[in-house]
């Protein structure tokens, strides 16, 4: 039952175990009927815009590699495909130049057989580029096709010299899950601003506990560039934070699809016009929005009976205008497009849409984004978006139900909302690891209510900042923390809901409300 002897000569151990776990994948499906691993594409990362953007950032001249058996990949995370039932991205990172990088794939550990070619984009910062140096950043990804609904599969990274096949690397294997073929409950989890820290680790942790499906980035990712103004004057850029975050962020990322959203922080305009050049490097995302190469960042995909929309608030955003105006207006346009596709198709209940800069915040630092309020906030109410989930301010805030910028439901903790008659409710879950901001009225939270008729905020407008004073603001946490949404579709008469709570570093809730449609 081993190796053909002549055959063994020739191999080396790990293709050794590769030939004799075919073997034995082949007698499993024929006997078992088993059609999952067939459906495992083997084909390698389709290569557009996003690789040649990257291009430009190529050290001169080539790069050498070392022995590949000395160097260990790190900082995997996954992305959905454009159809998160079949698709799946799988990215990492090497420290250095490797030969041969690829993924292997199955339906157990012990049955990796299947071995993707991944693409290598290499993202070289020269030296006098912040704080950087002369550094390149080799980041690697695998776009997986082909896939069943509602599966777990096992995977390893690896290159030449490094295979995860190996059984002393067996430690090394990841899981992930597609989306299901129909609606059924499940979680996803959200915030913004996380960077490196303690707290960033430690809601990592909260988060993984959660078991969620997906979890959304509202931008604001690593914060290698802490000017956040997207231009090349800003200071401090250091591309290595980016190591570190990837490695902060893969006991999640490794097994639960990280989908972000583009923050002023992620414009770094060093590697391209529209600052997004690196992060073309180191995320693969969906590319079914109106512009892949303009836009990376704005995408949209379904899980059972929920639509997420992400956007790039960059393109509307008065306070930070570096890539004000970059779409021409085709994101907004693309957006009503996908609103009303989605309110048409009676198999999703819930639209999601989560992004970088406020709609509606209080937060003494940036507030509210008047570009928002203008460009998408008529869309939301038009289409009755159920739950839009932004960064931008560290805080944690939530408002009553919206339309036309006034009140039009107070919703308490614990209320439930129905978007087709109470409007939109907003939440800003920005507080993911970065230093707090602050709040000109007192924190209003679980436990902790206070009441106040109004409070006195600012709007950021075309030309600066514009007061306001506000009665919308329900629910005012200042402290680390991150948003869990629990997803029910309708059954036997029953209402299909989003339970929401703000949940705090310690674990502690500090917020939880409803939204609620019925079955169509």
């Amino acid at each position: 039952m081993g190796v053909p002897e002549p055959l063994a000569d020739r191999m080396s151990m790990a293709e050794q175990h590769e030939y004799l776990r075919a073997r034995f994948s082949r007698r499993t499906m024929i006997r078992g009927g088993a059609v999952t691993l067939g459906a495992v594409a083997g084909g390698a990362f389709v290569p557009g815009a996003t690789a040649r953007a990257a291009t430009p950032n190529r050290r001169p001249g080539g790069t050498d590699t070392v022995d590949g058996a000395l160097v260990a990949p790190f900082g995997r995370h996954l992305a959905y495909g454009n159809d998160p039932r079949t698709e799946m991205t799988v990215s990492w990172q090497v420290p250095v130049a490797v030969d041969k990088p690829f993924i292997r794939v199955g339906a157990h550990p012990w049955d990796l057989s299947h071995k993707i070619d991944a693409e290598p984009r290499p993202l070289h910062t020269p030296a006098g580029v912040g704080a950087s140096g002369d550094h390149t950043q080799y980041y690697m990804h695998a776009r997986l096709t082909r896939l069943k609904p509602g599966r777990t599969y096992y995977y390893g990274v690896g290159h030449a010299g490094f295979d995860p096949a190996e059984p002393h690397l067996a430690g090394t294997l990841g899981t992930f899950t597609t989306a299901p073929a129909r609606s059924e409950p499940f979680t996803f989890t959200a915030f913004g601003d996380q960077g490196v820290s303690y707290h960033g680790l430690a809601n990592d942790a909260l988060i993984l506990a959660q078991n969620p499906a997906f979890h959304l980035h509202a931008g604001d990712i690593a914060y290698g560039d802490p000017a956040g103004q997207g231009k090349t004057s800003d200071t401090g850029f250091d591309s290595r934070v980016w190591d570190q975050f990837l490695y902060q962020t893969e006991s999640v990322a490794k097994q639960v699809p990280w989908m972000v959203a583009y923050g002023n922080h992620d414009m770094e305009a060093w590697y391209s016009p529209n600052g997004y050049g690196g992060e073309q490097a180191r995320w693969e995302l969906p590319d079914n929005g109106p512009d892949a190469d303009n836009l990376p960042g704005v995408y949209s995909f379904v899980h059972g009976n929920t639509a997420v929309i992400s956007l790039d608030a960059n393109d509307i955003s008065f306070e930070i205008p570096a890539n004000l105006g970059i779409s021409g207006g085709t994101q907004t346009r693309w957006l009503e497009r996908q609103l009303k596709k989605y309110r048409a198709d009676r198999d999703i209940d819930f639209v999601v849409v989560f992004f970088h800069h406020c709609a509606y915040c209080t937060s003494t630092a940036h507030a509210s984004e008047g570009g928002v309020r203008d460009e998408w906030v008529p869309l939301f109410e038009k289409y009755t978006v159920d739950l839009v989930i932004n960064g931008h301010n560290h805080v944690y805030e939530r408002t009553d139900a919206i339309k036309g910028g006034e009140v039009a439901k107070e919703l308490p903790i614990g209320g439930t909302a129905h978007p087709e008659t109470d409007g939109v409710v907003y939440v800003t879950a920005g507080a993911a690891g970065k230093s707090l901001y602050a709040f000109s009225a007192e924190q209003s939270y679980e436990g902790h209510e206070k009441d106040v008729e109004s409070v006195s905020s600012f709007v950021c407008v075309d030309g600066g900042r514009q007061s306001e004073s506000v009665a919308w603001s329900r629910v005012r946490y200042l402290d680390y923390s991150f948003l869990r949404v629990d997803v029910t579709p309708a059954s036997r008469g029953r209402l299909a809901t989003l339970k929401v709570r703000g949940i705090a570093e310690t674990g502690e809730t500090v917020d939880h409300f409803t939204v609620a449609r019925r079955a169509r």
